[in-house]
């Protein structure tokens, strides 16, 4: 196969959200270095912003301050957030929000000229378009932009990172890029869990099914310092649609009830029911309604205010048309005896999302990981939950900013330093189309996600699990890792989803030695240790990271301390 060779002072790892705000802020900041943007898909309809949004959840509307975010973040994470990265993304948040709209993001106003809240931290856009329009101002900032390229893995020179590998989606292509630094910004993990949805349907899922870990796997492999894998997201949605709810629950305060038509959560949280809850608690009083036999659970519409309603349709048509037909349909958007239907609602299966949840790599308050020369930004920086695009935007801005105070200082990569691994990289990634190779990716994946929903808490189990379960999962992924090499690929396409497959094993690895690690259940339902029921803040108020060796692929955890910063509690 024919090797593209590049040279750049910034390589950026995805071009989704985070990913094209960085090569934005890096060309206008430094237009005299080269910065390359390597994306799997287009830029254009890349990643979990690919059909679009209908609000953007984290800003500071009047009257809130980064403190206040601060607080709503530590109640929501159960207290173990890194509060300078909080305050950090802060102070460059809402400017990044005005700077998209400057692009030609619609963000509608109310009468007296703000914008339109859909919650406390939360503002209504038409986003159908956002992921377009990220794009193109990643290509006008001059930025090179290389679509359909897989990254296989970084490239290093010693301990610091110099580079990336990676493959031709359409061509088969092997790219070898040499950058004086790397930001990663490929988003989080889907795919790990038997999803909702089985067969033709299995990619109808809340997060983007293409977004699959590519980027952490590559840190994992490589050496970096990775955080709090066991705070799964797992997303309350709309049933067989799997939308996200907040357009119904936020937006027109619909209350969740159960088949009993009673509403729940003042039964589990008081008579502000769930004003008090945390996003997680939605969910878990939602699993004990079913499980107790009160299933299914809906969101309410009877007492919705309707001139809110009439924004709802569009909402959906902005981010998940699946969702808006659910309202045009006769039976939930007619009116019956003059109620509205009530909307079902379940659980999806858990993600590794670190605009969502907490898990991804452990960087400092620039946005540096662990490795010399890498940074991190967006859904693979962990640390930092509910930041989701715009607090990705805020991320990408704040690691090229460190990324270009140092990069003068940085040498000129040299090519022969990572000749060997070059070499090696190679031979990986193309072995899948070798006659020896004869196991369907599929087949692997398949196999990958059932343990996962069985043994490591899915949505077969309630998403709870203990020690002897996480045991059994243990083993049987290390033995699903040595049948890696075994996959076939007889075509291109195959060819990624064999690398794909290969990036979700890497996760689900990382992913059950941290949830073996924290004896304690902190997050309910995200991280539900059933032997270990209760909160533990006198031993457990850490963050639980890890480093697996790249040599020997021994997995080390570690615990780093919460530290307290500024918006007292």
């Amino acid at each position: 196969m024919e090797t593209v060779r590049i040279e750049c002072d910034l390589l950026i790892l995805g071009g989704g959200a985070a990913g094209c705000m960085a090569a934005v802020e890096a060309r206008e900041r430094r237009p005299d270095l080269d910065v390359v943007i390597l994306e799997k898909a287009h830029v254009y309809r890349s990643g979990c912003l690919a059909a679009g949004i209908s609000a953007l959840n984290a800003y500071l509307c009047p009257g809130e301050s980064a403190e206040s975010f601060l607080r709503y973040v530590r109640k929501d994470s159960c207290d173990v957030v890194r509060d300078d990265l909080v305050l950090s993304m802060c102070e460059v948040l809402n400017d990044q929000v005005h700077r998209v709209e400057s692009w030609g993001l619609p963000i509608p106003r109310d009468e007296s000229g703000e914008y339109v809240r859909r919650g406390r931290a939360s503002i209504k856009i038409f986003g159908e378009r956002l992921k377009p329009l990220l794009g193109r101002a990643a290509e006008r900032s001059g930025a090179r932009v290389f679509n359909r390229v897989n990254v296989t893995s970084l490239a290093l020179a010693g301990a610091r990172v110099v580079g990336a590998f990676g493959v031709g989606v359409r061509d088969g292509r092997f790219y070898e890029v040499h950058a004086k630094s790397v930001l990663v910004a490929t988003g989080g993990a889907a795919g790990l869990y038997r999803p909702n949805n089985p067969g033709a349907a299995r990619s109808r899922m809340w997060y983007s099914p293409y977004n699959t870990g590519a980027g952490l796997a590559m840190g994992i492999r490589a050496g970096a310092e990775m955080t709090s894998f066991e705070m799964r997201f797992i997303p309350l949605r709309i049933k067989d649609a799997l939308a996200p709810t907040g357009e119904i629950a936020q937006w027109l305060s619909a209350p969740q009830i159960n088949s009993r038509g009673e509403r729940y959560m003042e039964k589990y949280y008081g008579r502000l029911g769930g004003a008090r809850a945390t996003t997680q608690d939605r969910l878990l009083a939602t699993v004990l309604e079913q499980r107790a036999g009160r299933g299914p659970c809906y969101l309410d519409l009877s007492g919705v205010d309707r001139k809110k309603l009439e924004w709802t349709v569009p909402a959906y048509l902005s981010m998940a048309p699946a969702a808006a037909l659910v309202f045009a349909d006769e039976a939930s958007y007619g009116l019956a005896g003059g109620q509205m239907a009530p909307v079902e609602i379940c659980g999806g299966e858990p993600h590794v999302v670190g605009g969502h949840g907490l898990a991804g790599y452990w960087v400092d308050v620039r946005r540096r990981a662990s490795l010399p020369g890498l940074y991190a930004a967006g859904d693979v920086a962990g640390g930092l939950p509910k930041k989701y695009a715009s607090g990705a935007w805020a991320e990408a801005v704040l690691a090229v900013r460190a990324a270009f105070e140092e990069i003068d200082a940085v040498p000129a990569a040299d090519a022969d330093a990572t000749a060997p691994q070059a070499a090696a990289e190679r031979a990986r990634a193309y072995a899948p189309l070798s006659d020896d190779a004869s196991l369907p990716p599929f087949d692997l994946e398949e196999r990958l996600q059932k343990v996962m929903d069985e043994y490591a808490g899915g949505i077969s189990v309630g998403y709870g699990c203990g020690e002897g379960e996480l045991t059994i999962a243990r083993l049987h992924l290390e033995r699903i890792a040595g049948e890696i090499p075994s996959m076939k690929a007889t075509s291109f396409f195959e060819l990624l989803h064999c690398h794909e497959v290969a990036d979700r094993v890497v996760v689900a690895r990382q992913l059950v030695e941290h949830m073996i690690h924290r004896r304690e259940t902190r997050w309910s339902c995200y991280q539900q240790r059933l032997d270990y029921p209760e909160r533990d803040d006198r031993r457990w108020m850490v963050f639980v990271n890890s480093v697996r060796d790249a040599r020997t692929g021994e997995i080390r955890m570690i615990e780093r301390p919460v530290v307290r910063e500024g918006a007292r509690a």
